[in-house]
């Protein structure tokens, strides 16, 4: 043991919390996203409530999925709570490796978390992971430049409006770029924006005998149109562009419209973040005219793995972290436009919330997309803009990186694709499906 966890571990002996039992550090791991960050800034409300402290370990994105994956799976034992989403929870949850979170107390109300939420976040009925926030993907615009373009975003648009809208919004000159869209390579980053915009132009994964369809027509369709759309109207070095990328743009107003996450609502609409926050519209992720819109669904929830020893101070966190009570705190300090959206019901029946702009097109977002049914054509997995199986993050992995070199003009389309089905056909073969 080393001196530091020594002296760590005498001094939890002697230190107690409010109800007799001995206080905890929590190592929390975590993504670097401003409602994240915000958390952090309000944990000493945790700490003076409960007598446990926090430690904080805040990774981008694409670093905290690798190495929460590495730790859970060598049974490493580095975290008390993970940030997780919906693609490892139930998968992780079915080999044993998070606690259960079956016992929340009755003041927490986890009939409360919207179905589509606690469904994503659970295996066999059971919830193993709880939301901090839930979302699925909209339009982000700027209303200003749609009306110099003389047009009107209307509110479920086709991708044949968005890609005239972006290219009539576009100057250069004065660098402003007519869409910003996802382009590092990640399966959480590139793919989740092209998986769910494939669903629109009728792509699927794999067809119903899980043989790879990256060859289709649909897919060639899907990825020809986003990269003459970036090439005609994004902004340059895209394919280095993810969320946080991409909000810096549209927060500089350097975007004409954003396609991405929900919950970045809040963000560009912060007159103290965003230039342009006074002209932020909101509009339902595009679609093709087949049934299907390109938006996803996701929460980023925190879970408890299995071998840490502090599992009831972790989940006296969790129950902070997630409650309606957390809502409200946030309220206070930050205004009712800045509180974790998508998890519970009652923040869509707050009299509070409902003036809020981008409330409703958030719920509406969310509930419109259906892990279960997530292609105009039936598909064997679960998931609207990943497939949940245990593979998925190695293949997507790769895969993305293929579309990101052909955002950044290192190959074609086709060539992204012929590589995407052979590494997707490796993959699934390998697997035995």
């Amino acid at each position: 043991m080393s001196l530091r966890n020594a002296l760590r571990a005498a001094t939890a002996v002697v230190t107690l919390t409010a109800t007799g039992a001995l206080a905890e550090t929590l190592t929390i791991a975590t993504v670097n996203n401003g409602d994240m960050i915000r958390m952090q800034g309000l944990t000493d409300d945790f700490t003076e409530k409960t007598g446990h402290e926090v430690e904080w370990v805040t990774l981008e994105e694409n670093v905290l999925r690798q190495r929460v994956t590495t730790d859970i799976t060598t049974n490493g034992g580095q975290f008390d709570i993970m940030t997780i989403g919906m693609y490892e929870t139930p998968i992780w949850g079915e080999n044993g490796w998070l606690v259960p979170l079956d016992d929340l107390s009755d003041e927490y109300d986890v009939d409360d978390i919207l179905p589509a939420m606690a469904g994503g976040l659970s295996f066999d009925g059971t919830l193993y992971a709880a939301p901090f926030y839930g979302e699925s993907s909209m339009i982000m615009y700027r209303t200003d430049l749609m009306e110099q373009a003389s047009m009107e975003m209307p509110e479920a648009p086709t991708w044949e409006f968005i890609g005239e809208a972006a290219r009539a919004m576009t100057d250069r000159d004065n660098e402003i770029y007519g869409i910003c869209l996802r382009g590092k390579a990640g399966w959480g980053e590139n793919m989740a924006f092209l998986t769910a915009m494939s669903n629109a132009f009728g792509a699927r994964f794999v067809d119903e005998n899980w043989a790879p369809q990256y060859d289709s027509p649909e897919w060639n369709e899907t990825l020809t149109f986003y990269l003459d759309l970036m090439n005609d109207a994004g902004p340059p070095g895209a394919s280095n562009n993810g969320f946080n990328e991409n909000l810096s743009l549209f927060q500089q107003g350097k975007c004409g419209m954003w396609i991405d996450a929900t919950v970045a609502a809040s963000f560009v609409t912060n007159p103290e973040d965003s230039t342009v926050a006074d002209s932020v519209g909101f509009a339902l992720a595009p679609n093709t005219g087949l049934g299907k819109n390109s938006n996803w669904l996701w929460a980023w929830a925190l879970a408890i793995p299995a071998g840490t020893e502090k599992q009831d101070a972790a989940k006296e966190f969790i129950e902070w972290a997630t409650s309606k009570e957390y809502i409200e705190l946030v309220a206070e300090n930050e205004g009712w436009a800045n509180v974790p959206p998508g998890a519970r019901q009652s923040l869509y029946e707050n009299a509070n919330y409902k003036d809020v702009p981008f409330a409703q097109m958030t719920l509406e977002s969310i509930l419109s997309a259906d892990p279960n049914n997530p292609t105009v054509e039936p598909v064997p997995y679960i998931g609207v803009q990943f497939a949940a199986i245990p593979e998925w993050a190695g293949l997507a992995g790769q895969i993305g990186q293929e579309m990101s070199a052909a955002l950044a003009g290192q190959q074609t389309a086709e060539e992204a694709l012929e590589k995407a089905q052979a590494i997707a056909t490796e993959e699934l073969e390998a697997a035995g499906y």
